[in-house]
C-alpha cells in the first residue's frame, strides 16, 4: 500500500504542475483512442515500470476539468477539503446501508440532510438521501410523486393514466424518468418557457386542467432552479400555489444551481422552496465537491421509505431503520459520497459554502459586462445566471467550440434557445477569478485572429 500512495503522490504533483502549463490536455481523437494508448487487457498484466508509464500516459490525456481552461460543464474545479474526504471515502469502502457496514460514517449523511432540511425550512418529518447524480434524484422524486398519487402502484403496477409537466427547457432526465417508472414519455407535458427561459405558469396551470378533463391524473409537475442552457429559475413560489390546488406533487430539480438555498444573496431565486414536496440539487456542481454528490431532500421522509424500503433479513439485522439508510434509497450498495461533502463543509463552515456560491455569480456577472459592452458579442444570456451565452463575430457556435477543443485551447460548449444555438460559459469553478475569466475571452479572440482562414466561409 504504502508503494502505491507513493506512486499516487508522485503522479498527482506531476499533473498538477503540468496542469499549470497545459490546462487543457493534448487533444486525443476518439477515432486514434484505441491505437495511441495502449488499452488492452491481458491474461497476465503487466511489470510494475510498464504499468506506471502506461498509467501516467493515460492519466496526462484526459480530459483536465480543474484548470484555468475547462468551462466546459456544469462542474469544475477540485477543492482540495472535499477530496480529502473522497480519498479516505476510498481507502475506508464502507456501504451506506447499514449502520453496522458504515459505522459513524451513517451519522455523517444523516446531519447533512438534516442540516439542508432546516435551510429548506421544513420540520423534524423531512429528511433525505444522497443519490449517485441528480438524474436519480430526480428519478427518485418522481418514484414518489407516483406512489403517493396510487398507494397500489407498487404491488398492481400503473393502471391509471398518469402524467408530468416540466419546462421545455428541463432536463432531458424528465422523459427518461418517466419512460422508467410507467408513466411514458407521451405524458410528459413539456411547458413553453418565457423569454428568460422560465416555465410559463399560466400554461401549466390550462395543461393540468385540460388533462384532468380527459381523463388523465397528473403526479408531478417538475420545476428547474438553474436550466441546464441558460440558468434560468422556474417561478417555485407561483408553481406551488398551483401544485397545492391541484393537489400535485412539485420537485424541484435544483442539479445545477439548487446550492443558492445556501446563500442569503440569491436565496431568493428559489423563492418558495419550502412549499414543494422534493428537492433535489448537486453538491458537486455549485459546491465544488467531487463527483458524485447529489442531494435528494422530501418534506415528509416517510414517502422515502413508502417507495423505497423492502426487508431483506440478510441485510438488516442490527439497529433502527433510521441508521439503515438503504431503507430509503434505491440503491443496496451505497457508496460514502457524503464524506467528501461533509469534510467541506465542516472546514470552511455554511458562510465558508455561502462564499463559493456567491462566487461564481461574480464571476459570471464579470463575464456578462465584458460581453455586453463588446460590439463584437452578441448576448443571449441574463442577469442572475451563471450561464453566460453569447457569440462572437457571428461565428457558428459549434464550429468555434469544435475547433478550440480540437485545438486543445479552451473547453466551452454551445447550447440552443428558440432556434438561436450559442456558446454557454458557465462559472460553475469557485477557484477561477477575475483575470481567468477575462483571460478566456482573450484566450478565444486571439485563437480566432489566429486561425482566421478557418471562419472566413462561415462570417
Amino acid at each position: 500500500m504504502h508503494d502505491t500512495l507513493s506512486h499516487f503522490n508522485t503522479l498527482v504533483q506531476e499533473l498538477i504542475e503540468d496542469e499549470v502549463v497545459n490546462p487543457v490536455a493534448q487533444h486525443l481523437p476518439s477515432d486514434e483512442l484505441f491505437d495511441t494508448l495502449d488499452l488492452d487487457l491481458s491474461e497476465d498484466g503487466v511489470d510494475n515500470q510498464t504499468f506506471r508509464a502506461l498509467f501516467k500516459d493515460l492519466v496526462f490525456r484526459t480530459t483536465r476539468t480543474a484548470t484555468k481552461g475547462f468551462f466546459n460543464q456544469l462542474f469544475g474545479g477540485r477543492n482540495e477539503k472535499a477530496v480529502l474526504g473522497d480519498l479516505m471515502a476510498t481507502v475506508l469502502n464502507n456501504s451506506m446501508y447499514t449502520y453496522k457496514a458504515a459505522g459513524p460514517m451513517i451519522g455523517v449523511e444523516k446531519v447533512i440532510v438534516e442540516k439542508l432540511c432546516n435551510y429548506v425550512g421544513w420540520d423534524r418529518e423531512s429528511g433525505g438521501t444522497i443519490a449517485t447524480g441528480g438524474s436519480l434524484a430526480n428519478f427518485m422524486g418522481l418514484l414518489m410523486a407516483r406512489d403517493s398519487a396510487g398507494t397500489k402502484i407498487q404491488t398492481q403496477g400503473v393502471r391509471a393514466k398518469m402524467t408530468v409537466y416540466t419546462s421545455a427547457e428541463s432536463h432531458y432526465s424528465v422523459s427518461k424518468n418517466a419512460s422508467f417508472s410507467g408513466i411514458g414519455r407521451e405524458n410528459v407535458r413539456k411547458i413553453k418557457a418565457d423569454d428568460l427561459g422560465r416555465m410559463r405558469v399560466d400554461l401549466l396551470e390550462e395543461a393540468i386542467k385540460e388533462d384532468v378533463e380527459n381523463g388523465f391524473t397528473p403526479v408531478l409537475v417538475n420545476a428547474t432552479a438553474g436550466t441546464t442552457v441558460l440558468g434560468a429559475f422556474d417561478p417555485i413560489d407561483a408553481i406551488s400555489k398551483i401544485c397545492k390546488q391541484h393537489d400535485v406533487w412539485l420537485h424541484v430539480d435544483g442539479a445545477y444551481c439548487g446550492s443558492v438555498l445556501l446563500s442569503k444573496t440569491h436565496k431568493h431565486l428559489i423563492n418558495g422552496i419550502e412549499h414543494v414536496d422534493s428537492f433535489s440539487f448537486n453538491a458537486h456542481k455549485m459546491l465544488n465537491v467531487p463527483l458524485t454528490c447529489s442531494i435528494l431532500l422530501v418534506k415528509n421522509a416517510s414517502h422515502l421509505h413508502q417507495s423505497f424500503s423492502n426487508e431483506a433479513e440478510y441485510l438488516y439485522q442490527t439497529d433502527h431503520d433510521e441508521f439503515n439508510l438503504g431503507k430509503t434509497s434505491l440503491q443496496c450498495g451505497k457508496r460514502n459520497d457524503a464524506l467528501k461533502f461533509w469534510t467541506l463543509w465542516k472546514q470552511v463552515g455554511t458562510n465558508g459554502l455561502e462564499k463559493q456560491v456567491d462566487k461564481q455569480f461574480e464571476l459570471a456577472d464579470t463575464a456578462f459586462r465584458y460581453v455586453s459592452n463588446n460590439p463584437d458579442y452578441t448576448v443571449y444570456s441574463f442577469k442572475n445566471s451563471i450561464s453566460i451565452c453569447f457569440n462572437y463575430k457571428s461565428i457558428p457556435a459549434r464550429q468555434l467550440c469544435t475547433l478550440l477543443y480540437e485545438h486543445s485551447t479552451l473547453l466551452v460548449g454551445y447550447g440552443s434557445f428558440r432556434d438561436e444555438e450559442f456558446i454557454r460559459l458557465v462559472t460553475m469553478n469557485p477557484q477561477h477569478n477575475t483575470d481567468d475569466i477575462l483571460n478566456f475571452f482573450r484566450t478565444l479572440e486571439a485563437f480566432v485572429e489566429e486561425h482566421a482562414s478557418l471562419f472566413e466561409a462561415s462570417v
